[in-house]
Formats: C-alpha cells, structure tokens, sequence
C-alpha cells in the first residue's frame, strides 16, 4: 500500500509510455506488399495514405519518438543496421513484406514494432550488442512477431479478458473466487505473451541461421541482457518499464531453447559474427544522457543547458529521464527534481501555498538563501508519507526539489536538507567542460587488461562490471593484445 502514494509522487508531472516493447498492433485486413530495407529511419509520409497502416504509424510513431528521445540520426550506424536488416529480409517467411528501421535516441535498451513492418531499435541497445549476428537476432525476433500475427492474437485475447473480467466483476463482486478467477485471466495473458516470445525466438533463429548468421547469437545476447539487468539492479540507470525484459522473459530456460535451435544449424562456431563491421558502424555511438536532458556524474545531476546541479548523498542512486530527474535511496526515500514558470514577481512562498502540494503543512513554509539563489522549503504529509519540498529560482526559472520518505522515516530532513543544500549555478567553465560520453571500440595493446582498460572510462560508475557488461565478458575472462573492445570515453 504504501508503494503506492510514492508512485504517484514520483509521476508528478510524469508521462505515460504509449507501447510496451515488442507490442504489436496489426489489423486483420491489412495487405503488405514490396520487400525492401530502409538505409534511412522511417517517416510515416511514405506509406500510401488513406491505409490502415497508415493511420495508425502516424498516429503512435511521434507518441514513440516522444517517449523515446526522438530519432537517432548517424548515417555510418544507420548503414550498419539497414546491411543486417536486408540480409534477413532475403530469408524472411513473408518476402511480401517491407520493413523500415528507426533508431531511438534512448539509453533504455529496447526493440519493438508497429503495423506495416516499422522497426525501433534504441541507440542503448546497439551499444550493448557485441556483433552484426547478435543485433540480426534481436531484428530477426521482432520480425517474427510481424510474421506470426502476434499483435492481432494478443488483441483479441486481452479484449476476451477484459470482457470476462466486468463479467466477474460484476456477478462475483470482490468475493475471494473472483479474486481467483480474475488472476487465473491475468496468468493466462502472461502465458500466452511467454509462448509469443518462445514462437519468435524460433522464427527469429531460424532466420539468422539461413542468412548465414551465427544462430547461437541469440542465446549470447540474452545472456548480455541477464548480466545487463543485474548491473542495473545494483546501479540504477533508466526507467526498467521502457526496456526490453519489460515484456520479454528473460529466463536460463529461454537461454537454453535458444541454443537448442541454434544447433539445428552446427555446433557453435557456424556462422558469421561480422563482429568487425558492427563495432565500426557503433563507434562513436553516444552512450548514457543526451546534452538536452543533462548528465548523471555519479551522485551529482549536472545541466549544462540550464546551468544547474545538485546532489544526492551516499546510497542514493539518480535516474534521469525526459520526463524528470529522479532518485531513490536507502530507507524508500525518494527525490525528484523538476522546473516550473512563474511569474518573476511572484514570491515563492505564495507559489508553495498556491494548491499544488497536497497535505502542505502551512506553518512550516519558510522563506530561504540557497547557495545565493532566492529559496522557499516546505513539509507536507499524505497516505503515509511525509515530504521536504524546496523551491528554488535561479536565471529566471524555478525549480523544485521534492523529497519523500515513509511517515516513520527521521531521516527526510537530513536528506532534503542535504539535496537542496548542494543546488548551486554551474560556471561558465564547468559548463564547458560537460561533455557527452560515447561509446569508443579501441585496440588492445600488449599489456592492457581488463581493469586497466576499464580505468580509462570516464562518466560512469563501477567500470570494471560495466566494461564487463558491455564486452560480454565473464569475471574470469581475459583480453589478448589485438583485440577490439568497447569503452565510454567523453572523448
């Protein structure tokens, strides 16, 4: 219960995501015709007008762009990706239908498609494969959905369940077997979801094995994702509901099934990886935070647009996203950090009074310095939850800094006091000296390791398990001189 108020509090001026990964929405009568890659991203003015298909990728592909941070615009990647993705086109089970590419511009690690063959795939994906074989399964598995006509079947399933449930509801009211049969409904949609991605894995398998891929590509990458969600755990990073295990099952027994269907095509080592032609085409490929929403430095939020940062204490891990910089630490305190616009002459303790904090405890509003900039802090209470809010204006924008914690927490004034406390205007040269991180394939040298290569990243945390991560490589593995591996550099 109590999980809920803080959700609601952390969505304060939030946004909802429109799709899911891997959802699918085509109509029944939808006709597909031609057969050819994109080496651009898509624009939905290039479909015939008055189609189905038409209406609809008009109608949910900026709501995407949106959610995911706009197109990623690189010719050299995009080359790279439309290369694999008319390699699978020649082996596709439908050769009538034509797929187009958008790379998002997103951190999150996600593919997924929309009705007419229109295929996303984010730059935080692209910078966790390892090779052309393993982003051909990824591509290859979302086809598969297209094939397979998941969307329309999920369609009419969730319809049936959303039927079944008011009838339940509404003969059965809140009895304990209608309880029963509304989660026997919800665990028979969870299933059916798990055999659509188990159905794709294979058709997507299948598909990479007859373009001359390295089949067993499939299972590696699952792997990366595996050892991708336990660094996260432990880190933090992106909102997880954006990614891919989101809605793909992510188990060792999917794994396994995996590298069963590879073997239909040889033992391992069959197939090409083109691991060399995928690690030029995501050189250079920005990694983490986009410069419009800013950086996260460890436990410190810098905007080189807005000319502000501030700090989280010790524990507390920092997600930024488009819709609002958050952060959550030990004991289930919260943090969010937004921007509002009100009127220059409006004082602030007004504004803290004017409606917009539920629960405000009125006697507390306090009128404040921070760091030079005109303050006001506040505390409120709600639903089990207490609150230290501060407003702060600097350059002619307000900001806010609002922290929760549970009722029985006597930790919040210490934390809310810490994070307002560290608001401060960035200078002209720290601005400046903000840049953004990208991903950087460089050569092993004699004598370079794994720890001494990871030394050299910059802009993250835990490096040697992130370079790990991102090189699929297990804590025992070792690196040779000539070989070509992935860094995050600035440079």
């Amino acid at each position: 219960m109590r999980r809920k108020p803080l959700a609601r509090f952390l969505a304060l001026a939030g946004f909802a995501m429109v799709l899911a990964s891997c959802q699918m929405f085509t109509p029944p009568d939808v006709q597909e015709s031609g057969f050819q890659p994109s080496s651009k991203p898509v624009t939905v003015d290039n479909v015939a007008a008055n189609s189905k298909v038409a209406e609809m990728a008009k109608a949910q592909h900026p709501r995407i762009l949106a959610t995911y941070g706009g197109e990623y615009s690189d010719p050299k990647l995009e080359r790279m990706v439309a290369k694999v993705v008319g390699s699978l086109t020649v082996v596709s089970a439908n050769p009538s239908q034509t797929y187009r590419i958008t790379i998002l511009n997103s951190p999150n690690v996600n593919a997924f498609a929309l009705p007419g063959g229109y295929l996303y795939i984010t730059r935080g994906l692209l910078a966790l494969a390892n090779d052309s074989a393993e982003l051909a399964a990824v591509i290859a598995h979302e086809m598969g959905h297209v094939t397979a006509n998941h969307g329309l079947q999920r369609q009419q399933l969730e319809a049936e369940e959303g039927f079944a449930t008011k009838v339940v509801s509404d003969v059965l009211g809140d009895s304990p077997t209608a309880k029963a049969a509304l989660i026997r409904g919800k665990l028979r949609l969870a299933q059916f979801s798990r055999n659509q991605e188990l159905e794709a894995d294979g058709i997507g398998i299948k598909s990479i094995g007859e373009a001359g891929f390295d089949p067993f590509a499939a299972g590696r990458f699952l792997q990366s994702m595996s050892a991708y969600t336990d660094f996260r755990s432990i880190s933090g990073a992106t909102d997880a509901s954006l990614d891919f295990l989101a809605t793909h099952p992510n188990t060792p027994q999917r794994i396994d099934l995996a590298q069963r269907h590879a073997r239909q095509f040889g033992a391992p080592g069959v197939g090409t990886r083109d691991r060399d032609a995928f690690l030029a085409g995501i050189d250079g490929l920005l990694y983490g935070d986009t410069p419009e929403e800013g950086y996260v430095r460890g436990e410190t939020f810098l905007h080189p647009g807005l000319g502000v940062s501030f700090s989280v204490p010790d524990g507390f891990i920092i997600d930024n996203s488009a819709a609002a910089v958050t952060a959550t630490g030990p004991g289930d305190i919260a943090i969010r950090f937004d921007g509002v616009s009100i009127d220059r002459n409006r004082s602030l303790t007004d504004y803290l009074r004017s409606g917009w904090v539920a629960g405000l405890d009125e006697s507390s509003v306090r009128q404040e310095t921070i760091n030079g900039n005109e303050a006001a802090t506040a505390h409120a209470s709600a639903e089990g939850w207490q609150f230290g809010i501060a407003v702060i204006r600097a350059g002619g924008q307000v900001y806010r800094l609002l922290t929760a914690a549970p009722s029985a927490s006597t930790s919040l004034d210490a934390v809310a006091r810490s994070v307002s406390g560290s608001f401060r205007i960035l200078s002209a040269a720290e601005k400046a000296a903000l840049k953004p991180l990208h991903i950087r394939v460089v050569t092993v040298r004699p004598g370079q390791t794994m720890g001494s290569l990871a030394a050299q990243m910059v802009g993250v945390d835990r490096k040697l398990d992130l370079f790990r991560v991102l090189n699929a490589m297990s804590p025992g593995a070792a690196v040779s001189a000539g070989d070509k591996v992935k860094i995050i550099t600035d440079r």
